[in-house]
């Protein structure tokens, strides 16, 4: 009679966002930033996830995929409204509005202003 062997334990998924770099090409100039959530059993498998869906993106459209993924673990169970889907910490010496203009600010983004009747419009 044979024995049977203990079945591998399946690791459990988890849900992880990951942003990936593109460019486009001509005669756009433009960056552009995608993040995507995954489940996945680990970092590694999302990254691999992603990457697969941005080559996907490229053959669909005038896209280059620059090779960085970024990823980040989900700490919830389920996605839901307010749930955190990426961070990144970034060491700098720079002041908070200094920081703004050079990472998220610098004026060649393309983003509409919110209007100034909008209740929840920023202050600038």
């Amino acid at each position: 009679m044979r024995k049977r062997g203990k079945k591998p334990k399946k690791s459990k998924a988890d849900w992880y966002a990951v942003r990936c770099v593109f460019r486009w090409k001509g005669p756009y100039d433009s960056y552009e930033e995608r993040i995507t959530v995954w489940r996945a059993t680990s970092l590694e498998e999302a990254i691999e996830l992603a990457e697969q869906e941005a080559a996907e993106y490229c053959d669909a459209g005038p896209y280059e995929y620059l090779n960085l993924a970024q990823a980040y673990h989900l700490a919830d169970e389920s996605i839901q409204s307010g749930t955190e889907i990426f961070s990144l910490l970034r060491d700098s010496d720079l002041a908070p509005k200094d920081y703004l203009n050079a990472f998220f600010d610098t004026g060649t983004e393309r983003q509409a202003p919110w209007a100034e009747d909008e209740p929840h419009a920023r202050e600038n």
